[in-house]
């Protein structure tokens, strides 16, 4: 039988069942394709596929043989489709090569699209030709199309937008590389020109609002100021129009509900920066009417009032009433009231009733629901803290009434332990309404918390080595138990510190601690145990061939600490009291320059009282709280119980100081205080706030009687921030940034100063709030002084900085500070002091005070 060639393409099939159209070779064999007929398919074949697997595409089409298709139809459609669908093919036919009777034999042919062999990128720095290739994604071997390069191009002006270069120009060329067949090389030429930024953004229609403050208002969208460095003045379509609805929210908030921005243009002036033009109808301002109540029988009307505490007339703000109603930061509004005292179910919804003139009549809408208690507490995600460590520290306890700020509280508690991520801490609140309880399940995430410090510090002239490691959540219970030591016994919440400095002969210090935060298992007492020894020498060693050496100079402390602390429930439960005994001795031989005596030995005990009331909301980053403090250390009054003439020698004249300071005495007094207050409230799941730190502290060692004297021991010394790799025991060393280290305790540095005070502020916003690295900036002014007569005490007569700086949490290591201050008083003792200077820092407070 004569072989029958039919080719038809699927455009023509498509547009030809309009229209007789016969395609024939004899009298004998004629197919009608403006009729639809069906055949089965004999045989399939892939023509011009060099790079691209034959199965695949015969796959992609969804025909194969044997099967029966409709000829002209959708099966042909579709099969076209699906191959248009893979991105691989510059052009695609299916034709019919034979039929035989009702067999046909199709070919698919195609035309493969070039693949990218190679890409380069040029007009921008290396560092940014990587940033650009990690935007673009774009892969050697894959298919390079219009859309490929549209995609690309998109991602890489998107990029540059964002960085505030409005003008960015990409061009992208494509050529034959001739070293592959089907391969195509991409040029990329990326022309980024000038960053962009707003000149001006002009408010049209204002008047009973200020401009400045409704500019102030838009985040992310600023005009270019010189004194505006934390925040780049760029235009994004995106951010702005953001801003615009916070601009209407802070007409809202001034009662003027019906503000709306009725347009808004960007041109550009002469010299290419942005202009910004927004046209504003204000309306007119709206106000509080009636606020009724209905629903409530659990509290009368007048009460409710006297909480929501706003008042008829006021300028209408639906965000002030939903904040007294729903969620008030200090928990004053009608939810804490109600779901404090096991409304759980709690539901209230402020309407408007009635709008008339200027006036809003507002009922709130309330129903109490079912009052619940405590039933279950449960715990999940402790992998490593015990549960008994978890659950004396959660205050919803079965039985109890249930109570939204027991919840907050228990957060919070949580968060203080330092064991659990705060960002992933949730709350799963399990109804039985038929026995009126409610189950509590909290969920926490274990984070790494203990610290391992290997580093290296500069003091005395010479390289002071650092080794410390302290366990967080130690557990001593686990000590001799089998298969704990996985690399320590964990889990009880105890402490355990060792630290070790030494720069060889010259300086070592060894350190223990260990710290019981709940003593007996049963109440929050805590207790801690402490032994150091340190010795600085002149770098002479002790013997030489076995005889003492002469020549050696040095200073001995040791020192031994035992503490007890409780948490108070009056005058309320954030109140904790602390108090230790120590005892120091310091053995002195021929070690001048540090004390009023050179050669000796001196004993300290003393007991210390702390008074303190916490409520800060984290303990690395706090959002909110405050932290007061107020201190005593005493010595005996030895002095009491001397003879008369202890104090003179024979001749009259006073004893030595050796022989004065055998026994130190002194009583020493302490106050600091610090608060936190969120200034603004980011959105999103994780909100970053700007958080304003102010703190002020003043210190004081007195004597007994004026015989005795100041102790040499226990006073303060200012300024810089002293990281000479080691501290010697028996001074209080406090930072001022800005100035040099111990360069305000005049008029000698050595011997220290009896008061200090001490004030700051900072500004502080976060960069990250992931637990595994905490990273926030920060802006601070800050102010301190030394005397050396408490008669001459002057709180405002103060050495002054100001500064920014950023820290860094790790778990592994604490916190890390890098500072920039300037000072901005001279020091009359130095007038060569540099203005300004860096200064760094490890550890969660510059200085104790």
């Amino acid at each position: 039988m004569r072989a029958w060639i039919w080719r038809a393409v699927l455009a023509c099939m498509v547009t030809s069942g309009a229209q007789n159209m016969w395609a024939q070779i004899d009298n004998d064999n004629l197919i009608d394709l403006s009729l639809s007929s069906t055949y089965k398919i004999a045989g399939l074949t892939v023509l011009g596929a060099e790079h691209t697997d034959v199965q695949a595409i015969k796959l992609f089409s969804s025909l194969q043989v044997g099967q029966e298709i409709t000829i002209p139809g959708d099966d042909i459609k579709r099969a076209i489709t699906g191959l248009w669908a893979q991105d691989l093919f510059a052009d695609i036919q299916i034709e019919v090569a034979e039929v035989r009777g009702r067999d046909a034999y199709l070919v698919i042919r195609v035309k493969e699209l070039p693949r990218l062999t190679r890409y380069t990128i040029s007009g921008v720095s290396r560092s940014e030709q990587e940033t650009i290739k990690g935007k673009i994604e774009l892969l050697t071997g894959r298919i390079l199309d219009d859309n490929v390069k549209a995609v690309a191009t998109k991602r890489i002006r998107d990029h540059y937008m964002e960085k505030g270069f409005l003008d960015v120009d990409i061009a992208m060329e494509q050529q034959s590389d001739t070293l592959f067949a089907n391969g195509t090389k991409l040029r990329i030429r990326i022309e980024k020109g000038s960053k962009v930024k707003i000149d001006r953004i002009a408010f049209h229609g204002v008047e009973a609002m200020d401009e400045t403050a409704l500019a102030r208002k838009m985040k992310d969208t600023k005009e270019r100021r010189w004194w505006r460095f934390y925040k780049a003045s760029k235009y994004l379509e995106s951010t702005f129009q953001s801003d615009l609805d916070n601009v209407l929210h802070e007409y809202h908030a001034a009662g003027y509900r019906n503000a709306r921005v009725l347009k808004d243009s960007l041109s550009r002036n002469a010299d290419g920066e942005v202009v910004l033009d927004v046209w504003v109808e204000e309306g007119s301002p709206f106000f509080f009417g009636d606020i009724t109540f209905t629903g409530n029988t659990k509290y009368r009307t007048t009460q409710l009032d006297s909480l929501l505490d706003i008042q008829r007339g006021e300028v209408f703000s639906m965000e002030r009433l939903e904040t007294r109603v729903f969620m008030d930061p200090k928990g004053l509004d009608l939810s804490s009231l109600y779901q404090d005292d096991g409304y759980l179910t709690f539901q209230a919804r402020p309407i408007e009733k009635r709008v008339y003139g200027d006036t809003i009549d507002i009922e709130v809408r309330m129903m109490e629901g079912q009052q619940f208690r405590i039933g279950r507490v449960k715990i999940q995600g402790n992998s490593k803290t015990n549960d008994h460590v978890v659950y004396r520290e959660i205050r919803t306890r079965p039985g109890d009434l249930f109570s939204r700020t027991d919840i907050i509280r228990t957060q919070r508690e949580l968060s203080q332990l330092g064991y659990f991520n705060p960002e992933a801490f949730g709350v799963n609140p399990i109804q039985h309404p038929e026995d009126g309880t409610v189950d509590i399940e909290y969920t926490v995430e274990e984070k790494p918390s203990d610290q391992i410090e290997l580093s290296g510090g500069w003091g005395g002239g010479r390289v002071v080595g650092t080794l410390g490691i302290s366990f967080t959540n130690f557990a001593a219970s686990k000590m001799f138990k089998k298969g704990t030591w996985r690399p320590i016994p964990t889990g009880d919440g105890q402490r355990l510190s060792l630290r070790a400095q030494s720069n060889g002969l010259f300086f070592q210090s060894y350190n223990f601690s260990f710290t019981e935060p709940w003593l007996g298992g049963s109440k929050p007492n805590s207790l801690s145990f402490s032994v150091w020894r340190s010795i600085q020498s002149n770098g002479q060693p002790r013997l030489i061939d076995g005889e003492v050496n002469e020549a050696r100079t040095s200073l001995q402390i040791t020192g031994v600490q035992l503490g007890l602390g409780q948490r108070w429930k009056k005058p309320d439960d954030w109140f904790v009291f602390q108090a230790s005994l120590s005892y120091q001795h310091f053995n002195l031989d021929d070690f001048g320059s540090f004390f009023s005596f050179s050669k000796g030995r001196s004993n300290n005990l003393a007991l210390t009282g702390v008074v303190g009331r916490n409520s800060v909301s984290d303990p690395i980053f706090p959002v909110w709280g405050s932290n007061v403090e107020v201190s005593v250390k005493a010595t005996p009054p030895y002095s009491v119980f001397r003879p008369e003439g202890f104090y003179t020698g024979e001749d009259g004249a006073p004893v030595d100081d050796q022989t004065r300071f055998r026994w130190v005495e002194y009583h020493k007094w302490k106050v600091k205080a610090e608060w936190y207050t969120p200034l603004t409230q980011g959105g999103g799941e994780n909100p970053k706030s700007l958080v304003l730190r102010t703190a002020a502290g003043v210190g004081m060692i007195g004597s007994y009687n004026r015989v005795t004297g100041l102790s040499p021991f226990e006073r303060f010394y200012l300024g810089g921030v002293f990281l000479s790799g080691f501290v010697l025991d028996g001074r209080e060393i406090l930072n001022l940034r800005g100035y040099d280290d111990l360069s305000l305790t005049s008029p000698n540095r050595n011997t220290g100063a009896p008061v200090v005070a001490k004030y700051s502020a900072e500004l502080r916003f976060p960069l990250s709030t992931n637990p595994s690295a905490t990273i926030y900036t920060l802006a601070f002014l800050e102010g301190g002084n030394t005397w050396e007569d408490p008669r001459a005490f002057n709180p405002f007569q103060v050495y002054r900085s100001a500064g920014v700086g950023m820290r860094i949490f790790l778990p592994m290591f604490g916190l890390l500070g890098l500072d920039y201050g300037w000072r901005l008083d001279d020091v009359p003792s130095i007038p060569s002091m540099d203005r300004s200077q860096f200064h760094f820092s490890i550890g969660m407070n510059m200085g104790e005070l």
